[in-house]
């Protein structure tokens, strides 16, 4: 520890800390522009200027490391003049057009322009113009107004993994730019918009949209994939403005990918906000007494074994569990599942289907081997903690297929099943990278589980790691990417009925067995309909709408409280920034609705029963998996196969994305960037 003083007052840090970490722990405030505490340090903006004993000249506390006794202070007139002599030269170019920003509110130059600085310029030349980069549909430049911190040069080269931005001409005429005037690449990009202290660079699609002080502001967690970042959700009456991140160190830092936080004006289109009921192949208005009257009728008349359910990736858990409450208690039947595909499961155990390593564990890793994933378009948040990882540690990253760029170097395998046979009967090379790492990461993806080898590689690779002692209390090799929100939750829940990890519901529907089919915000379901009567209920007109013989309009997930159980099984609450359009209702209480109709008592009085009843339920079949032993696989069948990628739309991946104009505008972007053959 290293002693110092600032402002006369004696302190203790560690070693290794900037001048300016050790005043923040101290509680002076110290302004800056380029400091970040994520980036690298640039020392350009002089923003932080304090004064040390013994040095003529004020000090950039920021690139200055911290050392025995130093006396630092920061509220003099020497360090006064000097911030105000920082200030004027950064005004002397900046644009006098706050008013029309869409920065003015939560801008730093602003709120510092206004602490530390004059309130005149000495200054009588012309200010200089800089024109407008295009740096694709998101981002909205005014270059006029940089100041040149280049934190977003440093975000894209050092966190997204994505050298497209850089510095053109020196001094006065030193511009940011994408070197070819494209867009940016990478599903982090947006952040900049976040990290840039003026309004240099801002939100395209919010450009004069509202004001920060207008917006009501709702913390809330992300749904757009398993990674459950945390965000906020702004909110004008009913509309979602826009989302931003939250700081969670455990998941996803302080970073969104732009799907997070860009789909939302889906949230406005093809809304489903009245039931409609099917004739001649028309749908018409209906009222809900007549849709649940009629489902009554239907569900009465028709045998418990011919009725199913399948759930979405959107939907929370209180949802589910009440719909499986539905099934169980007013149809009695368990013909539920989650998936819209045969992807193997093996739920036995909780850790069989967690990133059991958890997603800052990764920071910890010293191997890395991915298995028929792409971490990029599947977790984009887990991919960018990888890339930290990979820069700290300098670790080694094996893939199993060729997957394109990852933002990070990386070996690859031939892509067969037999390279996993190999591995495992320990005539592999890798075999010794696994057995000698003290923290290898090995990632399951769903393209894994969807094969014809699925059970086999994951029962023999999770044995492997077993024996090798790389499955212990202290660290849990074994790792599954889950692609969507409610994956996890409806394993959890029990939202699913298998035969040896099959998907048996769906077998059943394939084969036309069923005669009445529950789509609860399930949008991605593939079969031959005949004579199934399909009642969907869900937010938006997709797939799944176009189908159903009877439409529920629902909410959507910042219409409604919830819980979302991530991808390494952290449980967290989304809360309600909006509320539903026109006649749509909560999920949960359509079905309580549906139930009090047919049993003729609701299945629960209130959300707070409901979520006292889910929670009690989750801890009972936690406790349960904890008792359990893992199943020893003998004899699996192994199939010689050439393991595929599953081709992920990224931008279209749900209803929310499917439905936004900006979503398809990134698409378009992409799309272009391929045809033109500039794509990274």
């Amino acid at each position: 520890m290293l002693k110092l003083k600032v402002n006369n007052q004696d302190i203790e840090v560690e070693e290794g800390l900037t001048v300016l970490q050790a005043c923040e722990k101290a509680g002076v405030e110290i302004p800056r522009f380029c400091y970040h505490e994520k980036l690298s340090i640039a020392g350009n903006c002089r923003m932080c200027l304090v004064e040390i004993e013994k040095s003529p000249k004020p000090v950039a506390s920021c690139a200055m490391p911290a050392a025995e006794g130093m006396n630092i202070k920061t509220n003099t007139k020497f360090v006064e003049k000097a911030r105000k002599g920082v200030m004027e030269f950064l005004l002397a170019n900046h644009p006098l057009d706050c008013p029309v920003c869409d920065q003015g509110g939560e801008c730093d130059l602003q709120d510092q322009s206004m602490f530390y600085g004059v309130d005149k310029s000495r200054y009588k030349e012309n200010k200089r113009f800089v024109p407008e980069k295009y740096m694709g549909p998101l981002i909205k430049t005014q270059m006029t107004r940089c100041i040149h911190c280049t934190r977003c040069i440093r975000f894209a080269t050092e966190i997204a993994g994505v050298s497209e931005l850089g510095a053109i001409g020196r001094g006065e005429n030193m511009q940011i730019t994408t070197y070819l005037e494209k867009s940016m690449e990478s599903e982090l990009s947006a952040n900049v918009v976040d990290l840039c202290p003026v309004g240099a660079l801002t939100s395209k699609p919010y450009v004069f949209e509202a004001r920060p002080w207008e917006l009501k502001k709702t913390e809330s967690i992300d749904v757009m994939d398993a990674v459950g970042s945390n965000i906020r959700v702004d909110t004008y009456g009913w509309e979602v403005k826009r989302i931003l991140p939250r700081i969670n160190e455990d998941i996803n830092e302080e970073w969104i990918s732009d799907k997070t936080r860009y789909a939302c004006d889906g949230l406005l289109n093809q809304r489903i906000d009245t039931p409609f009921i099917k004739y001649n192949n028309k749908f018409d208005k209906a009222s809900w007494r007549e849709v649940i009257n009629l489902i009554k009728d239907r569900v009465k008349e028709t045998e418990k074994d011919k009725i199913c359910g399948f759930t979405g990736d959107l939907v929370n858990m209180e949802t589910l569990y009440i719909f499986k409450e539905f099934f169980n208690k007013c149809i009695n039947s368990n013909n539920l599942d989650f998936r819209n595909n045969h992807t193997y499961l093996n739920s036995e155990l909780r850790e069989n289907y967690l990133f059991n390593s958890t997603i800052n564990g990764i920071e910890d890793s010293d191997f890395i081997f991915i298995i028929g994933s792409n971490p990029r378009f599947e977790a984009t948040m887990l991919n960018a903690r990888i890339r930290k990882a990979y820069l700290k540690n300098k670790l080694k990253i094996v893939s199993l297929n060729n997957v394109g760029d990852l933002t990070y170097p990386y070996e690859t395998l031939n892509g067969k099943a037999e390279d996993i046979k190999n591995i495992v009967e320990g005539k592999h090379s890798l075999s010794k990278d696994i057995i000698n790492s003290k923290k290898p990461i090995i990632i399951l993806g769903q393209s894994i589980l969807l094969s014809n080898s699925g059970k086999y590689i994951f029962e023999s690779i999770k044995s492997f790691l077993k024996k090798n002692g790389k499955i212990n209390s202290e660290w849990n090799s074994f790792n599954i990417i889950s692609e969507n929100a409610s994956t996890v939750g409806s394993i959890d829940l029990g939202i699913f009925k298998t035969v040896d990890g099959s998907n048996e519901t769906l077998s059943k529907l394939e084969n036309n067995e069923f005669d009445i089919v529950f789509l609860l915000g399930q949008d991605s379901l593939n079969f031959n309909k005949k004579n199934e009567f399909i009642i969907y209920q869900g937010s938006h007109g997709d797939k799944g709408a176009e189908i159903a013989d009877i439409i529920l309009p629902g909410a959507a997930y910042t219409e409604q409280n919830g819980f979302f159980t991530n991808l390494e099984g952290k449980l967290q609450k989304a809360f309600k920034a909006s509320y539903p359009p026109g006649e749509a209702k909560e999920d949960w209480i359509i079905i309580n609705d549906l139930a009090e109709s047919i049993m003729g008592k609701k299945l629960f009085k209130d959300k707070e029963e409901l979520d006292s009843g889910l929670l009690n339920y989750l801890n009972l079949e936690n406790e349960k998996k904890l008792s359990r032993k893992d199943s020893d696989f003998e004899n699996l069948v192994f199939n010689n196969e050439q393991i595929k990628i599953n081709n992920i739309d990224y931008y279209y991946s749900n209803v929310i994305a499917r439905s936004s104009k900006t979503m398809f505008n990134c698409r378009n972007e992409k799309f272009k960037l391929k045809s033109t053959g500039t794509e990274g």
